[in-house]
Formats: structure tokens, C-alpha cells, sequence
């Protein structure tokens, strides 16, 4: 097993939900948002919580210790990264987990397992699932933050993109129960978790 790692866990919500018709943080799921349940399971991840945002109202003034501002000129979740890799620097954190804020269902054991499969030739464990990468959901280590500038003035802003240049692991889930990296891209899509099982109780290993 690979050693101890002081992480911070950043939400991804600063996309525009256009395909929901927006504001897809706050649209409801359960008896809470997706933004609601977002921050349950990443309080369960680790001590340190933060969310990338575009502007603090796409989180409808959610109640997080930190709101992370996401630069204009970047685009896409690698902006949220970026924020989140910069907000562990300042912090003296050795690595940010991120996880996309649309995402309900997400196991509970996603950092344990990542930070278990982050061995020390390895930069990034990526989630994966139904034979799919999840790079939304992902295990970076701070040192990852200085080779982002040069990756996005390259004109490039995937997530798995950079996690392949940084050098990554695959870390896969079974889904005997359902998918747990199940996203709500659309209404629809929202309409379907809703429906399915009642959200799961969230026990988080040690």
C-alpha cells in the first residue's frame, strides 16, 4: 500500500449545465441538491472540502469552508484542476481529489482505493467503471500542478489527456449494483437516479 497522503477534495461545479437547462449544482436530488449531496461525500473523503466554481452563485451560497473561483480563460473541468491543484499548494497538501458535482452515487470507498493504488512511479489513480475512464474522478498528486501551465498553452483540456501525460493508474469498480460513476447530464438522466434505489447510506472506510 502506498503511503499516507494529506489530500484535499474539490467538487467540480463549474460547468454550465446547458444540456439541464442550467444550474445543475442546485437542481434537487432527494431530500437535497446535487451540490448538497456532492459535499456529503466529499466530507466523507477528507477534512478539507473545497469547490470550483465559475461564480459563487452556481452554488447558490452553498455552505463550504472554501469557494474556489476558476480562471475565465480556461475551459472545461480542467479549470477546476487547475484551482484545486493551486488552493492544495497554498495549503501544503500532497494531493487533490476531485469528483464532478452531478455524480450522486459515488462509492464510498473512492479515496481510500485511489490513494491505495497511488503507488510512488504513479502521479494520478483514475476511477474507472463499465470499461470507461472517469477522469473527473481522479486522485492527483500536488507535483502534477507544474505541468499543467504548459499542458493547457498547448491548447488541450482533457482531464484524461493530462492524467496519461502525468502518468496514471486505472483504478476499476465493479458495477454489480448499478453504476456508482452514474451522472446527470440532462433532466432526464437526473429523473433516472432519482428513481432508481434510494440513495445509498454513506459508510466511509477507514
Amino acid at each position: 500500500m502506498s503511503e499516507p497522503l494529506d489530500l484535499v477534495v474539490v467538487v467540480l461545479a463549474g460547468g454550465q449545465g446547458r444540456r439541464m437547462g442550467g444550474s445543475k449544482p442546485l437542481r434537487a436530488y432527494g431530500a437535497t441538491t446535487l451540490i448538497g449531496r456532492s459535499l456529503k461525500l466529499a466530507r466523507g473523503y477528507g477534512q478539507t472540502v473545497a469547490v470550483a466554481v465559475r461564480d459563487p452563485m452556481q452554488v447558490g451560497g452553498a455552505h463550504v469552508a472554501h469557494c474556489l473561483i476558476d480562471d475565465p480563460c480556461v475551459g472545461g473541468p480542467i479549470a477546476g484542476l487547475a484551482s484545486g491543484l493551486a488552493f492544495a499548494g497554498r495549503r501544503g497538501a500532497r494531493a487533490v481529489l476531485t469528483m464532478p458535482c452531478d455524480a450522486p452515487d459515488l462509492p464510498a470507498d473512492l479515496a481510500v482505493r485511489l490513494r491505495a493504488s497511488l503507488a510512488a512511479n504513479v502521479a494520478v489513480a483514475v476511477a474507472a467503471s463499465c470499461g470507461r475512464l472517469q477522469p473527473t474522478c481522479a486522485l492527483w498528486r500536488a507535483e502534477t500542478a507544474a505541468l499543467l501551465p504548459a499542458y493547457i498553452a498547448s491548447g488541450r483540456s482533457s482531464l484524461r489527456g493530462f492524467a496519461e501525460a502525468c502518468g496514471m493508474i486505472e483504478v476499476s469498480w465493479a458495477v454489480d449494483a448499478g453504476d456508482p460513476f452514474a451522472n446527470a447530464n440532462t433532466l432526464e438522466d437526473l429523473q433516472r437516479l432519482q428513481l432508481g434505489a434510494a440513495p445509498r447510506a454513506i459508510t466511509f472506510g477507514a
